[in-house]
């Protein structure tokens, strides 16, 4: 009988650098265990169109089974880690204790409110697909309840505010903005959405911080004229549900929330006290190996690798997890080989956001631009990273059909019964 001596590695996390990872390691070298808690891969940067009724939730997750479908190399677990013993090289997570010989940790990080439990407890987040369908269902049926509220009460439920102008904040202030002037209007006539407001509050100076001063300029510009009220230099420093506190002293009444001012690592009991930094994050090396260990990684959004391009760690975008786990499956084959590994470096390839039809910016590392050609190429580009051919059908013909008709027909409030 022939013995497996395939190595067996245990990744934690079914997103972008999860799923990369699995595709990218030999069959031949490994037997492979995903972990997560939900049993599909989100795309997130199209959250909040499903949160704005624009998309399905459906078109944008990925049920893992299925994307791994002919991975017989694959077993998939449905858990919550929950501790690492890394000298016994084992974890324990919510159905039982694993071993490993390689461990990677891929899962990502989750919403910051800053140690403020109350903030926490009162507003909406966009991390998950739950999160999207929670907030389409929020705005729905607060318009049913303004049809029927008392005059007292409609100003809080005619506010709506996003906490945090990055892009998340900004495309979902955009995509509600759109959805106040073409479509909402149309379902509910007894409203006059004319006091309805859309604010977006951020801390620093300017929308879109991170990026270029022409895309600053420019989001900032689109917003206003589709009327979202921007309130920067601010900070929100405490809401209960009805009232947000701001830093200027000021109050705003508003019965939604969206909180999208940071994100914040997964914690994860077990690693080295030395691995852990700022934010959460764990330190890495060249190759993602954290610091103290010996067979244990981190890729993605969670890792924080410190070089002399990034000496503050990469950005948590996408491009980065893909291809940290690009780069980590190619050196685990080359330690199996007893090959010297290959250094990660990361090439910036810019970074895009969109603000509504025909509105975008978009920085290459050379050159930024704006508007109609920006708004078709974050198109295209989104659609090639979603995952499979039939979603990106779906996903363009939606988009092809509301560009045409304003309309997407998607506005369904489904809630789980209460029990």
């Amino acid at each position: 009988m022939e013995l497996n001596t395939k190595k067996k590695i245990i990744v934690v996390g079914g997103g972008f650098a999860g799923v990369q990872l699995i595709k990218n390691l030999d069959k031949k070298l490994f037997d492979i265990l995903l972990i997560d808690k939900i049993n599909h891969h989100q795309f997130q940067p199209l959250f909040y169109q499903v949160a704005a009724s624009q998309l399905e939730p459906a078109s944008i997750s990925f049920p893992l089974r299925n994307i791994f479908k002919y991975k017989k190399n694959l077993q998939i677990r449905l858990a919550e880690l929950l501790s690492i013993n890394s000298s016994a090289n084992t974890i324990e997570t919510s159905i039982g204790v694993f071993h490993y010989d390689f461990l990677v940790l891929a899962v990502g990080c989750t919403t910051n409110f800053f140690g403020n439990e109350t903030i926490r407890q009162h507003s909406f987040t966009l991390k998950t697909t739950n999160d999207a369908i929670e907030i389409r269902n929020h705005i729905l049926q607060t318009f049913e309840d303004i049809i029927s509220a008392e005059e007292k009460d409609k100003a809080a439920l005619l506010n709506l505010t996003i906490v945090g102008a990055g892009p998340t904040g900004v495309e979902l202030a955009g995509a509600f903005a759109e959805i106040k002037k073409d479509i909402l209007p149309k379902d509910y006539p007894g409203i006059n959405f004319g006091q309805f407001s859309i604010n977006l509050i951020e801390g620093s100076k300017d929308t879109l911080n991170s990026m270029s001063e022409l895309a600053k300029k420019t989001s900032r510009k689109y917003l206003e004229e589709m009327g979202v009220h921007i309130i920067t230099e601010t900070f929100v420093k405490n809401y209960d549900g009805l009232t947000l506190e701001l830093s200027n002293g000021n109050t705003l009444q508003s019965k939604t929330v969206i909180w999208a001012a940071g994100v914040i690592g997964n914690k994860i009991i077990g690693l080295p006290s030395t691995a852990m930094k700022q934010g959460n994050r764990i330190a890495v090396n060249r190759t993602n190996l954290v610091d103290g260990s010996q067979n244990i990684y981190a890729i993605g959004d969670i890792a924080l690798m410190e070089t002399p391009k990034y000496p503050k760690g990469h950005p948590q975008l996408a491009n980065v997890a893909i291809n940290q786990a690009k780069n980590l499956a190619k050196n685990l084959k080359r330690q199996a080989n007893n090959t010297p590994q290959k250094e990660f470096e990361y090439t910036d390839l810019g970074s895009m956001a969109t603000i509504g039809r025909n509105k975008a910016v978009v920085d290459l590392p050379f050159y930024h631009f704006k508007g109609y050609f920006a708004w078709l190429v974050w198109m295209f580009l989104h659609l090639m990273l979603i995952l499979s051919v039939r979603n990106k059908l779906i996903i363009f013909i939606n988009w092809v059909w509301a560009y045409f008709t304003k309309d997407t027909s998607l506005r369904l409030i489904l809630k789980q019964k209460n029990t």
